[in-house]
C-alpha cells in the first residue's frame, strides 16, 4: 500500500488533472469531455458504469414501462379487427432482455471512457485530502476532485421494514408478485405502481398524504389520480403502514387504517438520499446541507475549493439531463472559457406512469404566487385511438399563462407520450413564446399534439 502524501502537492507531481469519483451519467460526461481537452483524468466506480440512470434507474424502468403498456395494447387492438388469444407474458424473458441491454449500455460507457483516454479505476474512492483520492487502499493525487456519486433509495425504520424492497431490488426479482403494495407518492412509486399493475399484478398504491406527486400541478396530478384508479390500482391517500410481518412466504401489512393486508411483495419508494457516507468528507470538513447533500456554489465548488460536486450528490434538481449540463459546464469553468451555465428555470420532466404526467414550467399554484395575473387554459378528451376500442383512458393538457406579458409560463399534460409532447413545448418556452404564438401556430391534424395549439377559452383567470 501506498503511504498518504501530504496535503499540498507541488502542480508537477499530481497523477491526474481531474480524479472522479462515480461513474454515473455525470461523472462520465466531465471525465470524457476533460480528456478529449487533453487533460489526464480517471473515474473510479465500484459498480458498473452508468449509475443510477442506466442500472436501476430511467433506462430500465422506461423499459418495463414500455412493456406493461402492451396489457392494454393488446385489448385495444380489438377494436381495430385484431382478433388473437391474449398472449402469454414471461417476466423472466423481460429480465433476461433487459439485463442484456443494461450490459450493452455498460460496455459503450466504458469504451467511450477508454476512447477518450480516461483511466478508469475499480473500487470504492474517498477523499483523503484536498488533492488526494483513496481507491482500496491505492492514493492517487489530482489537481482537482469532482464527486458525482449520485444517490441511494431511503427507506425508513419500523417494524418489519426489513421485509421490503426498494426500486433497486425490484429490477432483479426472481419472479413476479401475484400481489404487491407500492408505498409512497413521488415519481418512481407511481411509476412501479403502473408498472406491476400494467404486467399482471394486483396492485395497491399507498402514500401518506392527500394527494400524490406534490410540487407537480394540482389539476394535473388530481386527473392522474383518478386515471390510475381506472385503470385498475387501489390508490389509498392518507394511508401508510404501520408493522410488516411475515407469515410462511406472505407478508402481512397492517394500514393505519386498521386494515390487514396480505401480500407478496412490499416496493418502499419513499425518497433517495445523496450517497455521502464513507466519502471521506469529514476528512477535509466538506460542508453538506441536512439531507447529507454536498453543498456548492455556483461554480459546483464545494468549501474546498480543489473539490467539486454534480448531479444527485448534490440534490439540486436530481434528473440525468441536469446532471449532464452541469457535467459540461464543470469542464467548461475548469478547463475552457467558464461561460456555459446551467438554467434550472423551465426544465421539462415526465412521469412514465400510466397514462405518463409530463410538465414544464410553473403549475398553476406558483403562477399565482409570481404573477399577479394569470390566465389558464385546459383541454380534457378522449384521445382518437380509444373511440375505437374499450379503454377509458383520457387526456389532459394544461397552459398557464402570465396575463400581463402573454409568456407560456407552465404546460402540463397527462396522457399517452406525454414526455414526447412537452420536449417540444419546453423549446418553445425557452424561446419565450406566447399565448398569442401558440393561437397563431397551425397544428397537425388529427393529433393529440395539435390541441396545445387550439386552447381558445381560458378556464381560470
Amino acid at each position: 500500500m501506498r503511504t498518504i502524501l501530504p496535503r499540498e502537492f507541488p502542480m508537477s507531481n499530481f497523477d491526474f488533472d481531474l480524479f472522479v469519483i462515480g461513474g454515473g451519467s455525470g461523472g462520465v460526461r466531465a471525465a470524457r469531455f476533460a480528456a478529449d481537452l487533453g487533460k489526464k483524468v480517471a473515474i473510479a466506480e465500484k459498480k458498473a458504469l452508468g449509475g443510477t440512470c442506466v442500472n436501476v434507474g430511467c433506462i430500465p424502468k422506461k423499459l418495463f414501462s414500455h412493456a406493461a403498456h402492451f396489457s392494454s395494447d393488446f385489448e385495444d387492438a380489438k377494436g381495430f379487427g385484431w382478433s388473437s388469444n391474449r398472449p402469454s407474458f414471461s417476466w423472466h424473458d423481460l429480465l433476461t432482455n433487459k439485463n442484456k441491454e443494461i450490459e450493452r449500455l455498460n460496455e459503450i460507457y466504458e469504451r467511450l471512457l477508454v476512447n477518450s483516454g480516461v483511466q478508469i479505476i475499480r473500487g470504492h474512492a474517498s477523499l483523503k485530502t484536498k488533492q488526494s483520492v483513496s481507491v482500496e487502499g491505492h492514493i492517487y493525487t489530482a489537481k482537482n476532485i469532482l464527486v458525482a456519486v449520485g444517490g441511494k433509495p431511503e427507506i425508513p425504520e419500523f417494524p418489519g421494514s426489513e421485509y421490503v424492497i426498494s426500486s433497486d431490488e425490484a429490477f432483479y426479482l426472481k419472479k413476479l408478485p401475484e400481489k404487491v403494495l407500492v408505498v409512497g407518492g413521488g415519481y418512481i412509486a407511481v411509476e412501479f405502481a403502473s408498472i406491476f399493475n400494467g404486467l399482471g399484478c394486483d396492485t395497491s398504491q399507498l402514500y401518506r398524504g392527500d394527494l400524490f406527486l406534490r410540487g407537480f400541478d394540482f389539476d394535473a396530478r388530481t386527473f392522474l389520480a383518478n386515471q390510475i384508479r381506472e385503470s385498475g390500482i387501489d390508490l389509498q391517500f392518507n394511508c401508510s403502514i404501520k408493522k410488516i410481518k411475515k407469515q410462511n412466504e406472505r407478508l402481512i401489512a397492517n394500514f393505519s387504517s386498521g386494515e390487514e393486508v396480505s401480500c407478496d411483495l412490499i416496493m418502499y419508494a419513499t425518497g433517495r438520499t445523496p450517497l455521502t457516507e464513507n466519502l471521506g468528507l469529514e476528512n477535509l470538513g466538506i460542508k453538506v446541507d441536512s439531507k447529507n447533500a454536498i453543498k456548492v456554489d455556483e461554480n459546483y465548488r464545494t468549501n474546498i475549493d480543489t473539490v467539486l460536486a454534480i448531479g444527485d450528490v448534490t440534490n439540486r434538481v436530481n434528473l440525468t439531463p441536469v446532471a449532464l449540463a452541469e457535467a459540461m459546464t464543470i469542464v467548461s469553468y475548469l478547463y475552457g472559457d467558464g461561460k456555459k451555465r446551467v438554467d434550472y428555470n423551465l426544465i421539462p420532466s415526465a412521469v412514465f406512469s400510466l397514462p405518463n404526467l409530463a410538465t414544464v414550467g410553473l403549475t398553476e399554484e406558483e403562477a399565482r404566487e409570481k404573477h399577479k395575473e394569470i390566465k389558464t387554459f385546459i383541454t380534457e378528451f378522449k384521445p382518437l385511438k380509444h373511440t375505437l376500442t374499450d379503454n377509458h383512458e383520457r387526456t389532459l393538457m394544461k397552459l398557464v399563462v402570465d396575463n400581463a406579458s402573454d409568456l407560456v409560463v407552465g404546460a402540463h399534460m397527462v396522457g399517452a407520450d406525454a414526455g414526447e409532447s412537452l420536449q417540444g413545448i419546453a423549446v418553445a418556452m425557452k424561446a419565450g413564446a406566447t399565448k398569442t404564438m401558440f393561437d397563431e401556430t397551425i397544428g397537425i391534424h388529427p393529433t393529440s399534439a395539435e390541441e396545445w395549439v387550439t386552447m381558445r377559452q381560458p378556464v381560470k383567470q
